[in-house]
Formats: C-alpha cells, structure tokens, sequence
C-alpha cells in the first residue's frame, strides 16, 4: 500500500511517502519544512495569520509532490500546538482546501503511540524495555515499552514553548536556565508519576531537535541521516553539546554546517531539555543497578503514522 503521512507539530511540517509491505516501509520521498506554526501560542491561545500562512505555504507544497505519487491513502496528524487553539478551524479548512483530508488533532497517548511504532519499527540489537523521547516544538513525550506500549505520557513543553517561556534571547543567562531547569524539573516529576525512569535498558531519542543536537556531538560537515540514525550517545556527550549550543550566539549556531535555519532559535533550550530527560532517566536505572544504552532514531511518529495508516487500512 502507497502511503502519504503529514506530521503538522509546533514547529515544523513534514512529509513521507512510503510503501507498506508486510509492515515493512520503503521510503520512495522525504520532506521538512519549518513552519512555526506554533507560534505564540503558549502565551495567545491563537495561531497566529503569519504561522497560518506558512504552513499552508507549505502543505500547498507538499499537496504537490504527493500528486506525484499517487498514494492510495493519506492522513494529516497534527500535535501539540493544534490541541491548544481557539481558532483551530481555520487551520482545518485551510488544509482540507489544500489535501481533501481533516487534520486528525491527536491525543497526547495517540501521539506517544505513534512515536513508539515508528521508533521501534526496525529496531535491531537493542535491550528492552525501551523508552522512547518524541522530543517536539511544543510538547514531548515519553513512552515505556517492549513490544507495545506500557506507560506513556505528554508533557507540555518543548523547545518552542521553553524558548518563548524563558529564553526569548541569543545567548540565555544563568538565571534565564535555571528557570527553564525548574520548569523541565517540575514536568518530569509529574512524568516520573505515570512512566517508571528505572525500568528501561534502552533510551531512543527521536525527532528534529534531538538528530540535530547528535549531528553536532558525531562532528558532521552536514546533516547526515545515515550516520544519526542509530548512533549511540551518552548523557555527557548531551551535556556537553547543550551547554556549547547554549553559550553560542545565534549566528554561531546559524553557521553550524547542519544547523536547519528554523532551528536556530529554539535549539538552545531543545538541548536543555533533552539533556535533563536523559540525566533523570540515568540516574534512575543507575540508581536500581542497570545501565541505559542511550540510541538516536530517525524514525518516529511519522513513520508510525504510515505504518499504522496501513495496519488499519489492510
């Protein structure tokens, strides 16, 4: 089955067409753009017209690359940022005008169901239970699991709505990271409610942030999908690229060979934010005597989004 899969988050929209065969994807074309479309809203509660704008720029874009193909099915999922606005309407008009398809607003638990599908499709070699970090623009999940789903859940807060929170600056101050700190400590206590930290062996980071935050700690020339994917890290590695990122004014960052320029502004407090998640997790397995194998994914809810667009279709 020929499959077209959007992924519409805070802050970037993506594409994938792929073949299912027998639960296998082959990816035939790939697309990201930054769009922003969460833009302000963790303070307004609106999208805003530019953020509109944007991405219906863009979904026009990708309306026409999947016209190419020909897909048999299609399904726009949008996150974070849709679940929060008063004026979400405008948007679902403005993509049913473009696709022919309603956004699908999904739920926090769909969301991390999705993630874990994708992340853990293809896995090979790697000690269960997994943990699974969707670490997005406006919220980021954690999902614990061997073959399926476990315990899951979704925080509200991401690399989008901590830079506008606490870092709306080039080079953040100490107090301004602190604050952040505070904030991230204060969801994963919530999170430490609902998923065990101690009980996996395998970490997998996914999405836009946490591939670009590996490309810099593997010293890339580009962004190198092939040597992200897969790699294994380690929380000083993490530690260590956070704090540089952070101390980096932005066309320092901007000039980083594999730096996206949508990224540029949030990847900052996107690094903080992953390297206080994969230090609690650490500390928690240390603390019950294991160790935790900490791997970066390429694939994640957007391959699970066609994966289980075939599953249910078949």
């Amino acid at each position: 089955m020929r499959i077209a899969a959007f992924d519409c988050g805070t802050n970037s929209l993506r594409l994938l067409i792929a073949d299912v065969v027998d639960g296998t994807l082959t990816d035939l074309r790939r697309e990201t753009r930054i769009v922003r479309l969460g833009q302000g809203v963790d303070a307004t509660g609106e999208f805003a017209p530019e953020a509109l704008e944007r991405t219906f720029a863009v979904a026009r874009e990708f309306a026409e690359v999947a016209a190419e193909y020909q897909p048999e099915k299609l399904r726009f999922v949008a996150t974070s940022a849709s679940r929060d606005v008063k004026n979400r309407d405008e948007f679902f008009a403005g993509i049913f005008e473009i696709l022919g398809i309603v956004p699908d607003v999904i739920t926090g638990d769909e969301e991390a169901r999705l993630s874990f599908l994708g992340a853990t499709a293809n896995l090979s070699g790697a000690e269960a239970p997994f943990v699974v970090m969707d670490l997005g623009g406006g919220s980021t999940e954690l999902v614990l699991g061997t073959d399926d789903v476990d315990a899951a859940v979704s925080m509200d807060i991401g690399s989008v709505r901590l830079t506008e929170r606490h870092m709306p600056v080039e080079s953040p101050d100490d107090t301004q990271i602190r604050a952040a700190l505070t904030d991230i400590d204060a969801q994963l206590d919530q999170a430490a409610q609902i998923v065990d930290f101690s009980a996996p062996r395998t970490f997998i980071g996914v999405a836009g942030t946490v591939t670009t935050i590996t490309a810099g700690i593997l010293g890339l020339e580009s962004y190198q999908r092939e040597r992200i994917h897969g790699a294994h890290i380690s929380v000083a590695d993490i530690a260590g690229e956070s704090r540089r990122l952070l101390a980096m004014d932005r066309s320092s960052r901007a000039a980083l060979p594999y730096m996206h320029p949508g990224r540029v502004d949030v990847i900052g407090a996107g690094s903080l934010l992953f390297a206080r998640i994969v230090q609690r997790f650490e500390t928690a397995v240390a603390a019950a005597g294991g160790q935790l194998d900490i791997r970066i994914s390429e694939t994640d809810i957007l391959d699970g989004t066609a994966l289980d667009l075939a599953l249910t279709s078949s």
